[in-house]
């Protein structure tokens, strides 16, 4: 009998030969005979209980590897057209592994979400780490239903909730889990795909009564996946750390830092203090702290709670709640900078200049002590002169010096001309009862602009400070507008009769310029809006690209790890380069960065939908008591099936079907984002001032339906009139007209 072999030699052979890692194999490789399997058994169960191996069923294969043949998720394409899919179990350390799947001859074309057998083979120095070839699939992730169940005798039916769902669902006599008629459930499609009749559901999912005060974000929250129950082992984990003490840190605790949030804000991730620069070569300038809750403290690269934070990868909010990215042991307690409370932090010191240029920044590890949680209405006030008990010992020391620093930020904004967009904030006011009391539009005060000015600065000094260290980081990338969406721009500002200068590489004070034409005028918030569809949607990236919006060339989130992802990134990153401790990136935080910046741009996004969607849910629940009155707004879309109007009150954008305008054919112009009657001649285009009556408002999707009673003052023309005059905006054009444009175009472009 051979001798035992040792366990880096039994990890070799396992590595060497990844499908034969039964014990039989490898005990025939080493040689190894009756009882001194018992020996080999015992090897290959410390291996295990060490992390090295990982048993499945009878085989034993490394906990960083996919095995040879391997159960996969497709993702879809990317930009170049390559098919990538993921391993739907996954154990070990870090991002699971990336492969590229490889087709042959006569495979079937895969469609993302599909489940597939796949043979994988290792490659090296690639993006991805493995390649597979498909062996055969397996099915498709069933689809998810949201819906109000309709009890019937037999079995019953799902109505979706999504907007724009016109498609129903059986219900199986059995398979409505005990779903009370009308109540939500979650459902999953069962059965094939049928040509007759309405598709098979069953219900895997309760969910209550969909109009119980409170629910609409519960929809919202449930229909975009996002998590809102946080494992019992990361609360275990979050509740089990203490402050942070003073040690390896800073003491800021003499600084007069205060909070500046919200009246309503449920965490205090960041803290302002300013004072003149007393130094001789800068006359007239600034010192600027700014002070954010060390998070990376709590939160360790490979925690329980970086799992759960990075899955997440945001916090979103809701009028009636907030989903955190934290648990509230850390996001309203150890992480949220409250009054009089030492907390650890990582502070930035800024130096200004007397026109707000930022002369120099420097990083700090510490721990402060908030001198006071303020909120915006009351900071302003006492700037106007009429401070409160609480703002009046501050006035001198924190309060004017902070707009004094901020007049100076100012002027530097200024000369970078950043997009200056002028859209007042909805904000939705809920009754104790959780029903609609109001609609409000936010003010929107100096001090407000003033926390943004110094975050932003402090975000640019995180970005400077991690170039000059030379370490991987996350940027907020910002690009330029596509040429389609700037010549769409184009075209609403010519029909409104402004002007966007052509012929020049574009920058924002360009656009600054087309903002400012249109300020106080009728088609004011039009081309706000406008402008802001025009812009591309920013994202992280581990590459910088700049970020046209603030006219910035380097910008990085630093001022929010409570409810950022990408800000716990940036101070780790930041506690790496300046050695402050072992809490910093890990190499795995380095390796999957790129993997990182999808996966968060993507969160953000989902959040973004999810609150747009409660947004509008509640906005139909308050407007569905006054069903059949009119309202007066503006075309906000035009669309080849009808327009799209936002209400002049509410801010809620409603549609105007195509069929609800007459029997006449309207004639669609993507170009002009133009609707023109076939007969009356008569246009609809984008910014025209409506009238309108509301027929229809559902909470449960958020969508409303609106009939055109009046444009421009006009009565909306019946089909039959010949010469049914036009909007007065501009004249329509004939096809003549229309195709000879798009030909002067195709040559342009050709030259």
């Amino acid at each position: 009998m051979s001798k035992l072999p040792t366990k880096k030699d039994i990890l070799n052979w396992i590595s060497e030969n990844p499908t034969q890692t039964a014990k039989r194999d490898i005990a025939r490789a080493f040689g190894i005979r009756g009882a001194a399997r018992i020996d080999l058994k015992r090897i290959l169960k410390e291996l295990e209980a060490d992390g090295h191996l990982q048993k499945r069923k009878k085989t034993y294969r490394d906990s960083d590897k996919l095995p040879p043949v391997s159960v996969l998720s497709v993702k879809g394409p990317d930009a170049d057209g390559d098919l990538f899919a993921y391993p739907t179990e996954w154990t070990g350390e870090g991002a699971a592994p990336r492969v590229l799947l490889v087709a042959k001859d006569g495979d079937p074309a895969l469609a993302e979400g599909e489940r597939i057998l796949a043979r994988l083979t290792e490659v090296k120095d690639e993006a991805h780490a493995y390649e597979g070839r498909l062996i055969r699939r397996i099915g498709t992730n069933p689809q998810r239903i949201l819906g109000i169940f309709r009890k019937g005798s037999e079995g019953g039916r799902i109505v979706p909730i999504d907007k724009g769902a016109d498609k129903e669902w059986r219900v199986e006599p059995g398979a409505d889990d005990g779903a009370k008629d009308g109540e939500l459930v979650e459902a999953q499609r069962s059965g094939p795909k049928s040509r007759m009749g309405l598709p098979r559901a069953r219900v895997v999912a309760r969910l209550g009564d969909p109009t119980a005060p409170r629910a609409v974000s519960l929809i919202a929250i449930h229909q975009h996946g996002i998590p809102d129950a946080f494992p019992d082992r990361v609360i275990v984990e979050a509740d089990a750390h203490k402050p942070a003490g003073l040690k390896n840190r800073e003491d800021l605790r003499h600084l007069p830092l205060i909070t500046i949030d919200p009246s309503d804000a449920r965490d205090h991730d960041d803290a302002v203090y300013a004072h003149a620069d007393d130094t001789p070569g800068n006359p007239g300038g600034h010192v600027v702290w700014v002070a954010i809750a060390d998070v990376a403290h709590y939160v360790t690269p490979g925690s329980a709670l970086d799992n759960e934070a990075r899955k997440r990868g945001n916090s979103s909010y809701f009028p009636d709640r907030v989903v955190p990215m934290l648990p509230d042991r850390l996001s309203g307690d150890l992480c949220s900078l409250h009054e009089g409370v030492p907390r650890a932090c990582l502070a930035v010191r800024m130096v200004l200049d007397a026109q707000g240029n930022k002369k120099s920044h420097s990083f700090i590890r510490g721990l402060m002590q908030s001198h006071a949680s303020l909120n915006y209405a009351e900071v302003q006030a006492a700037q106007d002169g009429q401070p409160n008990e609480k703002c009046a010992p501050l006035m001198d020391e924190v309060i004017a010096p902070l707009y004094a620093a901020y007049r100076s930020a100012r002027l530097g904004r200024e000369a970078r001309q950043p997009l200056d967009l002028d859209l007042p904030e909805r904000k939705i006011v809920l009754d104790e009862d959780g029903k609609v009391a109001s609609i409000d539009f936010a003010e929107r005060f100096d001090a407000h602009k003033l926390i943004e000015e110094f975050m932003i600065l402090a975000n640019v000094s995180a970005a400077e400070e991690l170039m000059r260290l030379k370490r991987p980081l996350l940027f907020r990338v910002h690009e330029e507008p596509s040429p389609e969406k700037l010549e769409a721009l184009r075209e609403v500002a010519q029909a409104s009769g402004f002007t966007l200068a052509k012929g020049q590489v574009l920058q924002t004070r360009h656009l600054n310029n087309l903002l400012a034409q249109a300020e106080g005028s009728e088609f004011d918030e039009l081309i706000n809006i406008s402008t802001l569809r025009s812009m591309t949607q920013a994202y992280y990236f581990p590459e910088n690209f700049g970020h046209f919006g603030l006219s910035l060339k380097s910008y990085a989130h630093f001022t929010s790890p409570i409810r950022r992802y990408s800000d716990l990134i940036v101070h780790r990153a930041l506690v790496s380069g300046h050695g402050w401790g072992d809490d910093g990136l890990s190499p795995q935080d380095v390796e999957t960065l790129e993997a990182t910046a999808k996966h968060i741009s993507e969160t953000e996004r989902r959040s973004m939908l999810a609150e747009r969607d409660t947004t509008d849910r509640y906005l139909a629940a308050y407007l569905s008591e006054r069903v059949g009155g009119e309202f007066t707004g503006r075309v906000s879309g035009i669309a080849r099936f009808g327009l799209f109007v936002k209400l002049d009150e509410s801010g809620a954008d409603g549609l105007v079907p195509l069929s609800t305008l007459g029997n006449e054919y309207f004639r669609f112009n993507a170009d002009e984002q133009t609707l023109t009657g076939e007969r009356s001649n008569f246009t609809l285009g984008l910014g025209q001032r409506v009238v309108v009556r509301l027929t229809e408002a559902i909470p449960t999707t958020g969508g409303l339906a609106l009939e055109m009673l009046e444009v421009e003052g006009r009565k909306l023309p019946r089909s039959s009139a010949r010469s049914g005059g036009k909007s007065g905006r501009r004249k329509p054009m004939t096809n003549a007209k229309h195709k000879a444009k798009i030909k002067r175009k195709v040559k342009r472009s050709r030259r």
